[in-house]
């Protein structure tokens, strides 16, 4: 057996108008046969007041511009009262027809409009009918004015929930447009968080590690002339540190744990960080370890030990240092990595200078990671004084948070 698919839903108002159109002609064929059999006066001109009335209201639907401009309507309206008055004066039954002007007058003309010309509507019907019968009573009154009430509170009633609903339809709309926007906007901070977090990563290992072997390199050239040894020990330690940042590159890209914490702790991996940076470059950096080592978070060793690079870096390229100190302490609320050198050190109240070859990411990224995790990172320098920096977290970082007047330097 096979099922047809199920048929598009009617929409209310052609329901509605078909049910209007049905009753109006019902009554006019009542008017018009109740006139033939049971005899009444003029019946000839009867039925042809209610033909007329009908061929009135069928041509309203297919004149332009009634359903959507007040004058057509009026017009249409006018000659169609017109009409039915004619046909309320030959008959009584006529009356009838005075419910569906009062829907066709409250659908068509202005609000105030339309209510003078279902009272005008409702008046002629008791006054058609009082005549016809050659009598007046209350009773006469009750139902044209009743039916002008119920159309009223109908026709009214229908508008508002139209009105709501389209109120609540134009609401959805526009909650649907700002979810959309809202999704955008996510993505779009989304993107710029990592675009943020790559070139924090790339600045603090790639770019440091490139330029360490550059530095290698051009001490290496340095000495090739007089001192071919030395040469070879800086190239040596050139290949050494390309085979270090080559594996920080695949596991940067494989998203793991940086190489130097692999199988180790996070003082492990400062010691060895210390002991490369003075094996590679005229620079003494010894390490100290403070107080007893706590197991750490990932994100915390890796943000610790990230940011040592970056300041072990700052310190190689920038401060002309002869010897730097790396501290590592565990306290009961908090662990902390300080970094101080006896460079040329700098005024944290300016902003830095332009580094083309940094990339501007230095104390930026270090930032960055300590608001990450609820941590602060605070710098202490002045020209000629060196620099001493000091990362601090939290190790419970929803009970510890950076302190909002906490000054922040610039380097």
């Amino acid at each position: 057996m096979n099922s047809s698919p199920p048929a598009a839903p009617i929409p209310t108002s052609r329901v509605l108008a078909w049910c209007l159109h049905l009753l109006i002609a019902g009554l006019l064929a009542l008017a018009a046969g109740r006139v033939v059999t049971d005899g009444g006066p003029h019946p000839g001109a009867t039925v042809a007041a209610a033909v007329a009335c009908g061929l009135v209201y069928a041509a309203g639907p297919l004149l332009p511009g009634v359903r959507r401009s007040r004058r057509p309507a009026t017009v249409w309206l006018a000659c169609l009262g017109a009409v039915w008055l004619v046909l309320l004066a030959l008959s009584a039954d006529g009356v009838w027809l005075a419910f569906p002007l009062y829907f066709l007058q409250l659908h068509l003309l202005p609000r105030w409009t339309a209510l003078t010309a279902v009272a005008a509507t409702a008046l002629a019907a008791i006054t058609a009918f009082a005549a016809h019968q050659h009598a007046f009573s209350v009773a006469m009154v009750i139902g044209p004015a009743l039916g002008a009430a119920v159309a009223v509170a109908v026709v009214w009633g229908y508008q508002a929930l139209y009105r709501e609903s389209e109120r609540r339809r134009r609401l959805i709309e526009e909650l649907t447009a700002t979810r959309a926007d809202l999704a955008r906007a996510q993505h779009t901070a989304g993107v710029l968080a990592e675009r943020e977090r790559l070139a924090r990563e790339i600045h603090d290992t790639l770019a440091q590690g490139l330029s360490s072997i550059q530095l290698l390199l051009r001490a290496a050239e340095r000495a090739l002339p007089e001192r071919p040894g030395a040469a070879a020990r800086h190239v040596d330690q050139a290949r050494q540190a390309a085979v270090d940042n080559l594996a920080e590159a695949r596991r940067f890209v494989a998203a793991l744990t940086p190489p130097a914490l692999e199988g180790g702790t996070l003082a492990d991996a400062l010691e060895r960080l210390c002991a490369t940076t003075s094996a590679r470059h005229p620079l003494t950096v010894r390490f100290h370890l403070t107080g007893a080592p706590v197991a750490l978070p990932t994100a915390h060793e890796v943000a610790l030990l990230r940011i040592t690079q970056s300041a072990l870096a700052n310190t190689v390229r920038h401060a002309a240092a002869s010897t730097a100190d790396v501290t590592l302490t565990h306290l009961d609320d908090q662990v902390r990595v300080d970094v101080a050198d006896d460079g040329t050190g700098f005024d944290p109240a300016l902003p830095p200078p332009s580094d083309p070859d940094g990339g501007g990411f230095g104390l930026a990224a270090m930032r960055a990671r300590m608001n990450a995790l609820g941590g602060t990172l605070t710098v202490d320098s002045s020209p000629g004084g060196g620099t001493s920096l000091s990362a601090r977290l939290p190790l419970n970082p929803r009970a510890q948070a950076p302190e909002p007047g906490e000054p922040e330097a610039h380097r």
